[in-house]
């Protein structure tokens, strides 16, 4: 490796093949770090891809923290996520184009708290009345975003992920005492 790759192996506390979260995407890999003349100038970007779309994405060096890029959450953290999806569901008595901007905004800010309440509001168990597609939709978004972050985390497959989530759910004991109910 030349000294200039190894300049740029690393910036900002992110590096070359770190699975990182970019708000807008979800749990990518940063497979390399370039530098690329634009207008003139020489910019260093992230060259980010993320499996589950089959995409790549080029993110200029010095924008990364300020769009919300991070690394992978700690486990301490996700098991905090995990206890979020026990609660009880906090669905506002707002219009439902209003609630689903404030999911759409959770969903999109990367926060895996703020996700993990989305997928505790959305959550539906078998007993309960069917969901409208626009909330289905949100959901899936919701469900995929955590599972993607957890999976990574833990070193899970994705269905693996979506297994310990749904566990979660069904550990609140409302829903576990309407689903005996049922």
């Amino acid at each position: 490796m030349s000294s200039q790759q190894k300049k740029i192996a690393s910036r900002y506390g992110f590096k070359a093949d770190q699975f990182i979260v970019y708000p807008a995407h979800g749990v990518g890999r940063i497979v390399a770090i370039e530098e690329q003349e634009v207008a003139g100038h020489t910019l260093e970007l992230f060259v980010i891809y993320f499996e589950k779309d089959k995409m790549h994405v080029k993110v200029p060096v010095a924008k990364a923290v300020s769009i919300g890029m991070r690394k992978l959450s700690e486990i301490d953290f996700v098991n905090r996520a995990l206890k979020v999806l026990q609660g009880r569901a906090r669905i506002k008595k707002t219009m439902w184009s209003r609630r689903a901007q404030e999911y759409d905004a959770k969903i999109n800010s990367g926060n895996l708290i703020a996700i993990a309440e989305v997928v505790r509001d959305l959550y539906r168990a078998a007993n309960q009345p069917e969901q409208s597609y626009s909330e289905r939709q949100l959901y899936e978004a919701a469900l995929n975003r955590i599972a993607r972050e957890i999976a990574a985390v833990n070193k899970l497959s994705e269905t693996e992920a979506v297994g310990l989530i749904e566990a979660n759910l069904i550990k609140n004991p409302k829903r576990t005492n309407e689903a005996e109910a049922a």
